[in-house]
């Protein structure tokens, strides 16, 4: 299902609790929201659709990547980016990580341990403020 993105910034910056496996719609709602936003949006967390869970989807080329409980375990090579968010107006400054490591479950519930590098790690970066209620 397409949801509204929200905009309310006392609500985005609280933090996201644990998603369970009964939050797996949850996962399939930002699919769709994602698809819809395709044109100005590569990234999101469940909050900027009104679910305050541990879940983000990452447009990582071809693929919408949905990670559930996702956590940055490794970061390195700091670098100065400006980004811009559907949740937020215009674009602000901000600090990443060209290369970082993360662990995270898919909608089968399995666990995953992988590295990614690039925009895909700035995306996850910026996802996953987000659910520690970060806003750049």
């Amino acid at each position: 299902m397409i949801r509204p993105v929200v905009r309310d910034i006392f609500f985005l910056g609280q933090k996201s609790a644990e998603a369970t496996k009964e939050d797996l719609a949850a996962g399939t709602d930002l699919q769709d929201t994602l698809q819809a936003n395709r044109d100005r949006c590569v990234g999101m967390a469940a909050n900027m659709i009104g679910v305050k869970k541990r879940i983000i989807i990452v447009s990582a080329g071809p693929v919408n990547l949905v990670m559930y409980n996702p956590v940055i375990i490794r970061r390195d090579t700091p670098y100065e980016a400006e980004e811009g968010c559907l949740s937020l107006d215009g674009t602000r400054k901000t600090t990443r990580y060209q290369n970082i490591g993360v662990e995270y479950l898919d909608s089968r519930w399995q666990k995953h341990r992988q590295k990614y590098s690039g925009r895909t790690a700035q995306i996850i970066q910026h996802e996953t403020d987000h659910l520690d209620g970060i806003l750049i």
